[in-house]
């Protein structure tokens, strides 16, 4: 059996069916009271962690695309913008954006006059004071869990773009602080949680126990190969235990060996070698699905997954599977290095 999946209205059951299904529920807590979130780093964007760091310069393309999603925009101030700025289609809400900090503070600024934002904080500290929930963007750094600290040890509820960490000991260090404060964390791609991903996660059950999957996606390996690999984990679930890179840097091949009795096979080019798009394969006994998933509105699917984490204790994503899902891509860099095979436990 080859079956090939169709795209279909999200109306999920499931754990992570809670992006779409939970709506008219944040609707009713919206309107009793609005989460009051802070951004923080959500204005400027410099890739500061590779090889070659690059200077920060005005927009967020996540940053902005979040503000959007809850705060909307003024359309005319919007046009006037120097910079990424990311206009989401789909509005949430379940929460408004109430404060905002940058390095940039100019573009902080703006970037809060466009969405309606209240305060333009001072600090990272003071942007996750009075406020319900905090939301730390992808700055380009893969640090942004460094912020994480000051928001949990004041018990706000905390989601941490991806990636949650550059390294497994960096992910758990701040995984261990939420266990520690028993404050809510959440990181994730989100990819995870649009509906062909799912979906597929539903239908795999039909095509018998799945001995390989294959993912694909640009970029690095571990600041964008999460993307690709948080696909196969959603349907999949954790188990990786190791981890060999046969590929070269820009055109990584990892198999991921899975507790399972199974193997990931991670393909992530960089965008300048070749234009991979994401998809998933899953090949099983029965048969095998095949997914290139629709990435319109993927950025509320995630949000609303945080709001239910806040607002009714759904958990979407164990924070000790983002950790796992973080040394499973150090692992393949590692191997790539090192030439060999590279279990997990030698990351961790």
């Amino acid at each position: 059996m080859n079956t090939s999946l169709d795209r279909r209205t999200f109306l999920g059951q499931s754990l992570v069916g809670l992006a779409a299904a939970s709506v008219p529920a944040l609707a009713q807590d919206a309107a009793a009271k609005p989460l009051r979130i802070g951004l923080v780093s959500a204005a400027s964007y410099g890739a500061t962690y590779g090889p070659s760091p690059q200077p920060r310069v005005p927009g967020s393309n996540h940053g902005t695309a979040f503000a959007t999603t809850f705060n909307g925009f003024d359309e005319e101030k919007a046009k006037s913008f120097k910079g990424t700025f990311v206009k989401a289609a789909k509005r949430i809400e379940g929460g408004k954006i109430v404060k905002i900090w940058d390095p940039d503070k100019t573009t902080a600024a703006t970037i809060a006059d466009i969405c309606g934002i209240e305060t333009v904080a001072d600090t990272p500290e003071q942007c996750v004071e009075d406020i319900d929930a905090a939301i730390l963007i992808d700055d380009g750094s893969g640090a942004q869990w460094e912020y994480a600290e000051a928001a949990l040890r004041k018990g706000v509820p905390t989601f941490c773009d991806k990636p949650l960490a550059m390294t497994a000991k960096e992910a758990a260090a701040i995984a261990k602080i939420a266990g520690e404060t028993g404050t809510k964390f959440m990181s994730a791609s989100s990819l995870r949680f649009v509906p062909d991903i799912v979906k597929l996660r539903e239908d795999a059950a039909a095509i018998g126990p799945v001995r390989l999957c294959t993912v694909t996606g640009p970029g690095d390996l571990i600041y964008y190969g999460i993307h690709a690999l948080s696909m196969a984990y959603a349907v999949l679930g954790p188990g990786v235990v190791s981890a060999h890179n046969t590929g070269r840097e820009g055109g990584h091949v990892v198999r991921l060996r899975h507790e399972k009795d199974l193997d990931i096979v991670l393909m992530v080019g960089a965008r300048e070698r070749m234009r991979a798009g994401f998809s998933i394969q899953l090949f099983g006994e029965k048969g095998n699905l095949r997914v290139e998933p629709d990435l319109k509105d993927l950025y509320a699917y995630l949000l609303e997954a945080f709001l239910d984490l806040v607002l009714r204790d759904k958990v979407s994503v164990p924070v000790a599977e983002e950790v796992e899902l973080i040394a499973a891509l150090e692992a393949g860099q590692r191997s790539l290095e090192l030439g060999r095979e590279v279990a997990l436990d030698e990351v961790r």
